[in-house]
């Protein structure tokens, strides 16, 4: 029988050693303050193997407690006697967690259980590749959870084959990502697994937008919501400004104002937010810096002419219909980037050292933002891989890729390089780490491909 606890042993045991090298002392894990960079780093990433294999074992036990829990046994459900309505509480109490969390490990302990027939023959679990996932210490129970909240809500709108081929890829896109990162991947797998769902989603959506404005204590508060497709100018607009502002707040440190006040981001979107209003209101504000912000929405050729298929909004998640898309793109200051089979290449070669507009827009069709972090468009710049001037680089697709300024500090001050396969909008970005990070130098896929689920 299959030792449940081995996986776990072998991670503590790794860190435990992850530890004792970082600080030297073979005998010992003496305080974290004592760590080199090197022994942090890789003691982080044993803590996060460790959790993700406590993750594990927590979510097959939580399974058996909500099995000897169920409301049938009655008196004797172990909850009851324990002295808990149910196994939510019981787990949430000893666990120091919240009811949600609780529910979380129930729900994917159940989903990467063995089952069995009604006659007692073995069945693999509901989800085997998110078993697989867990099993190997690749994935962590929220994780997890995201990605079997997703599966099970298109159960009923998808076919198993479609739904066995998303679990897959998701399970092993998974390592490495944040789970907003995830939460990004899984909204377009859920969009592809269920495209006839999203325009009645987007209809209810913009049923539920709302805004209220009420003054309390000296404030004008504002709270509300919009839906993806009416809040991209809202959000496009207000990146733009931010980023101006960002812009200024430099020059006023690099020109000696250090007595300079450094607004915070959600200052600066207060701030983009009411210039809106007074551009709006017909004040003397005609300079604003909102010349370069285009909202993008992105289709296939089908998806125009047929109707069929999915929408994007460049800085926006979740995809929108088609019938959306066209309404949208009808207004001022929208461009519509219907793409075809083939993807032309605006190709300036060395004619210019700057990009042109049209060839920043191509880069945001391949790398949607950041290539390295994913930060919107409006807060990124167009690079050249090899320098323009020193190494006499191309000003062409081929040799640029959009950063902002924190990751093209990075690239350069770190020692990453950078590589682009392919060509045109569909060509892949990938990132390749120096040795201090990554011995083996394993290529990481940047741009808009790491977030956008495409059937193989």
């Amino acid at each position: 029988m299959e030792d449940s606890l081995i996986g776990l042993e072998d991670a503590v045991a790794a860190l435990r050693r992850a530890w004792s090298g970082g600080t030297g002392k073979a005998d010992a894990a003496g305080p974290a303050s004592e760590l080199d960079r090197a022994g942090l780093v890789a003691v982080n990433h044993a803590l996060a193997a460790v959790g993700r294999r406590l993750d594990t074992v927590r979510a097959q036990v939580s399974a058996e407690i909500e099995h000897e829990s169920r409301p049938e046994l009655g008196p004797d459900s172990l909850a009851k006697q324990q002295g808990f309505r149910n196994c939510t509480a019981l787990i949430a109490a000893t666990g120091g967690i919240g009811a949600g969390d609780a529910k979380r490990l129930v729900c994917v302990g159940k989903a990467v259980a063995p089952r069995s027939t009604l006659t007692g023959e073995p069945l693999p679990p509901k989800h085997p590749h998110v078993a697989a996932g867990m099993a190997a210490g690749r994935l962590g129970q929220l994780a997890a959870a995201l990605i079997v909240g997703m599966l099970d809500k298109v159960a009923l709108r998808s076919s198993p084959g479609d739904r066995d081929q998303v679990e897959q890829t998701l399970v092993e896109r998974a390592p490495g990502l944040s789970l907003d990162q995830l939460r990004k991947l899984i909204t377009h797998a859920e969009a592809w697994l269920d495209p006839d769902g999203v325009e009645p989603a987007e209809r209810d959506r913009r049923g539920e937008r709302s805004l209220r404005l009420f003054e309390r204590d000296g404030f004008v508060y504002v709270d509300g919501k919009l839906d993806a497709v009416s809040g991209a100018s809202l959000k496009t607009a207000i990146d733009a400004l931010v980023t101006a502002g960002f812009r200024q707040s430099r020059n006023d440190v690099t020109c000696g104002d250090d007595d300079a006040l450094r607004p915070s981001v959600a200052q600066l979107q207060a701030d983009a937010l009411i210039q809106l209003a007074e551009h709006a209101l017909g004040c003397q504000h005609s300079d604003l810096p909102l010349s370069g912000a285009t909202v993008v929405v992105r289709m296939s050729l089908d998806a125009l002419t047929d109707g069929v298929g999915l929408a994007e909004i460049d800085g926006i998640t979740q995809p929108i219909s088609p019938a959306s898309a066209r309404r949208y793109a009808a207004a001022a200051g929208i461009i519509p980037a219907v793409l075809g089979g083939d993807s032309e290449i605006v190709d300036w070669g060395r004619k210019k050292r700057l990009f042109t507009l049209a060839q920043r827009l191509a880069l945001v069709e391949r790398d949607g933002g950041c290539a390295m972090c994913n930060l919107p468009p409006g807060m990124t710049k167009a690079h050249h891989l090899n320098w323009w001037l020193r190494d006499h680089g191309s000003t062409n697709l081929d040799e640029g890729v959009l950063l902002c300024e924190s990751c093209h500090h990075r690239i350069h001050d770190n020692g990453w390089d950078i590589r682009i396969e392919g060509r045109g909008v569909e060509a892949r970005v990938w990132f390749i780490p120096p040795p201090t990070v990554d011995p083996g130098r394993t290529p990481r896929l940047g741009g808009r491909a790491r977030f956008c689920y495409q059937a193989a």
